[in-house]
């Protein structure tokens, strides 16, 4: 049994933001932490004051994590970046909205006695005395602490105040994590109600020490438990505080903590069977459970269910018979061919995760030139006469500016240049299409194709086909390539408009330019040709695309060629095709000589991360060396910014071949690449053994570390290790406990409705729920209410702290 929470966040955008440039704009980006710790950069929206972000993150975090705070920032070139304004949002705040936070919520001025960090260790005891007690304050270390001074660092020291005494610990230079080892007493009047004050003050020679946040005692509960020890979290001081809400606009945001506890896999399985047996019938069972399930689950939640029932059907193998079971329950309920795989339906939203989580690799071998070459040509491209501006275009020759037609007709040229460079790239890809993408197309063709057999309907299987590759996974990819990784920023809105009108075309070559789709925009008139020609492309692309077939009751396709048959071992070719897990440029740390002439640096080299091993070459291209073992590996955690005067940088500890243990210091290019980075090397070596509980933010420079002063470089550190710390990405490892627990709580969720439904169906056939010889009901939406009340009923036991014992009935699967 364990305990996860994750945050989903998504920031939309922002308005009224005050002006920070001469120019009377802002360059306004978002930095999102939780408990001060930097993990989300979004892009930056240029030149404006009302920005739109529209950024999606899912964070997984240890559920002791206390808030999260978003804070609008002006990014500046030859200056220090302004801070705008923040929004706190706490975790309680968070708990208190199960469906999530979402709406407007103005900015806050940012105040730097709330802005503290880290926690104090203290060691508290009321000693007996002769004529009084004592009271007795241990000041032991502290970490994590708010790094206030240019180098990186503060120099923390600590007063405690009691009953009109203050006293002080010494100063220690140079550290956010400091340990004094001082203790400090004070006489204890009977029927004294002060309380006891430990504040951390980062000590400055010329200005005003900084406040790093303080502690507050209940001395007359400590009187009671005599004794107390433990780390206690710095807490802003609020009488000190002068945040004004002032004039500084509002961001919108949409944020949700979910908070569960996932069960040992058995007890899970029973649901996981049961729903996979419905699967495995397809349309020739009993086929309760699916729709039933579409059935009650509101339009709100239908994407977030259709990606929990994706991954679970994903881990189990069963993807594709999944979304066969979906094709056909649509086509069922289809009478008119085009509105096919239109709506929001549980098969559509399905489909599109699943080309996110098996695709995406893919869409960006094929749409990345294109969407470079756009961002780096930044061509005024406007087909719409109405919106033709002739002087953002310039003169064409040394006196004559263009005029509207020329604008027109090179605008044309252009989008026909990257039309043509797309279909071509596309036409090309075949073999490099996942296979498993390649037999989910061919079912969805040939369902179909059987729905619809009519001459009249030929056109009907291309166009299933492209309503998803081209209409919900190209087109959207195009219009916001920030939004499916294949840009870190946001375009201008010149490549935005070249972008849109691309994805327009897009989506006319993907509708085979029906005359629907061809009377929306006259003006798009002159690259019907080209339309044309693409649409007898890419349906030849389709044809071969789904020329792939499935022998009975073998786990590998063939592809069908005129002169032979290919067997293609399905396994095989996608673990042919498994993409390293993260991969791209970083700069290792390097030192040169010995002792105090030594010197360091960053070498850059192109790094990839795969499920064995992290490895480098000089390129991407270059032959890859085997660097550290992934079963080696210890912890991935971040270095202070003090330590080589360099921020973004990471260090992996790993045990060498006689297992002692290295460390590797990598740097990366932004905040956003050390985080992805970071989460990748934990989710990979998460069920390693001898992972570390502990660990040093700093380096051992000379005779000590530079974080805490320590001179034991066996040190056990003195900084927890962040392991559960991870940011969700579309190819990350499967979780299978996880979703099921997500499947069943939503069930949970909508169980009236089960019951109803169930009630429904035994009224239409008059009989009662029959039972097999262990007493579980043949019934599967029965079975699914019966195995609901287990779940139930071992949450029930996890809670009140007995294991969870093994459910009633177990299923077994028919054949």
């Amino acid at each position: 049994m364990a305990r996860r929470s994750s945050l989903s966040i998504r920031i939309v955008e922002g308005k009224n933001l005050p002006a920070k440039d001469i120019t009377g704009s802002s360059d306004p980006y978002c930095i999102v932490k939780v408990d001060n710790e930097p993990i989300i950069r979004t892009a930056t929206v240029w030149k404006t004051l009302c920005p739109f972000w529209g950024e999606e993150y899912q964070v997984h975090l240890p559920p002791t994590f206390h808030a999260v705070a978003f804070y609008v920032m002006d990014e500046d070139a030859l200056s220090r970046d302004d801070v705008i304004g923040k929004v706190c949002l706490t975790r309680d705040m968070l708990a208190s909205h199960p469906k999530g936070f979402s709406g407007w919520t103005h900015l806050m001025e940012v105040d730097r006695n709330e802005e503290v960090q880290g926690e104090i260790h203290l060691r508290l005891e009321v000693v007996p005395g002769t004529h009084a007690s004592r009271l007795r304050c241990s000041v032991l270390e502290a970490r994590d602490l708010a790094p206030k001074d240019r180098n990186g660092a503060s120099d923390p020291f600590v007063r405690v105040h009691y009953n009109g005494r203050t006293q002080e610990t010494s100063v220690v230079k140079k550290s956010c994590y400091p340990r004094w080892n001082e203790t400090f007493e004070f006489e204890l009047e009977e029927g004294a109600t002060e309380a006891l004050s430990v504040e951390a003050w980062d000590w400055d020679l010329v200005s005003r020490n900084d406040f790093l946040g303080k502690v507050v005692v209940n001395v007359q509960r400590l009187r009671s438990a005599r004794q107390e020890e433990g780390w206690f979290r710095l807490q802003p001081d609020q009488s000190k505080s002068q945040r004004g809400e002032g004039n500084l606009g509002s961001l919108q945001l949409e944020v949700r903590l979910r908070d569960e506890t996932v069960l040992p896999s058995t007890c899970y399985q029973p649901l996981v069977q049961l729903l996979c047996q419905e699967v495995k019938l397809g349309t020739q069972g009993p086929g309760q459970l699916i729709p039933v399930i579409e059935e009650t689950t509101s339009a709100e939640c239908r994407q977030e269910v259709a990606t929990t029932l994706l991954k679970l059907f994903l881990g189990q193998g069963l993807a594709k018979d999944f979304l066969d079971l979906l094709f056909q329950l649509e086509l069922g309920r289809t009478s008119e061919a085009n509105t096919l795989f239109r709506s929001n339906s549980l098969a559509s939203k399905s489909m599109e995760c699943f080309l996110k989580v098996e695709g995406m690799r893919y869409l960006h071998g094929i749409l990345g030139p294109i969407i470079d070459r756009v961002f780096e040509e930044k061509k005024y491209v406007e087909l719409d006469p109405s919106k033709v501006e002739v002087k953002d275009v310039g003169c064409s020759g040394l006196h004559r500016p263009q005029t509207e037609a020329e604008v027109l007709e090179q605008s044309a040229q252009t989008l026909r240049t990257h039309l043509v460079a797309l279909l071509s790239a596309l036409c090309r890809s075949v073999r490099a299409c996942p296979a498993v993408v390649r037999a989910t197309f061919r079912q969805l063709f040939r369902r179909v194709r059987e729905r619809f057999p009519s001459p009249q309907h030929q056109n009907v299987p291309f166009i299933a086909v492209t309503s998803f590759l081209c209409l919900r996974f190209f087109s959207p990819a195009i219009m916001s390539p920030k939004l499916f990784h294949l840009r870190e920023r946001h375009a201008d809105a010149r490549t935005s408009r070249t972008l849109l009108l691309l994805a327009k075309i897009v989506q006319n070559v993907g509708n085979l330019d029906t005359p629907v789709s061809r009377a929306k925009e006259a003006w798009m008139e002159p690259l019907q040709p080209t339309v044309r020609q693409g649409v007898a492309q890419l349906k030849d692309f389709i044809t071969k695309l789904v020329d792939i077939e499935e022998k009975e009751g073998k786990d590998f396709p063939t592809v069908l060629c005129p002169k032979a048959v290919v067997q293609l071992d399905l396994q095989r070719a996608l673990n042919s095709q498994a993409p390293p897990v993260k991969e791209g440029p970083l700069f290792i740390h390097r030192t040169k000589g010995k002792g105090p002439l030594a010197s360091s640096s960053f070498k850059k080299l192109y790094f990839s991360l795969s499920t064995e091993a992290l490895s480098f070459a000089k390129t991407s291209s270059s032959k890859k060396s085997a660097f550290i073992k992934l079963a080696s590996i210890r912890a991935a955690e971040k270095v202070e910014e003090k330590s080589f005067g360099s921020s973004h940088v990471m260090q992996v500890i790993y045990a060498d071949d006689v297992g002692r243990s290295q460390t590797v210091y990598l740097q990366c290019k932004c905040v956003n690449e050390l985080n992805q980075w970071l989460s990748a090397l934990r989710k990979v070596s998460i069920n390693n053994t001898g992972l570390l509980g502990w660990y040093h933010p700093g380096i051992f420079r000379g005779d000590k570390w530079s974080c805490c002063h320590q001179k034991d470089r066996a040190d056990q550190g003195c900084d927890r290790t962040h392991s559960r710390v991870t940011l969700q990405e579309w190819n990350d490892p499967l979780d299978h406990d996880l979703e099921a627990q997500l499947l069943y709580k939503h069930l949970l969720g909508v169980e009236v409705a089960l019951r109803e439904k169930q009630r429904l169906l035994s009224g239409e056939t008059g009989t009662s729920s029959p039972t097999d010889r262990g007493g579980a009901p043949k019934d599967p939406l029965a079975q699914l209410l019966c195995v609901l009340q287990d779940l139930r009923e071992a949450h029930s036991s996890s809670v009140a702290g007995a294991p969870p014992r093994e459910p009633h009935h177990l299923l077994e699967l028919q054949t």
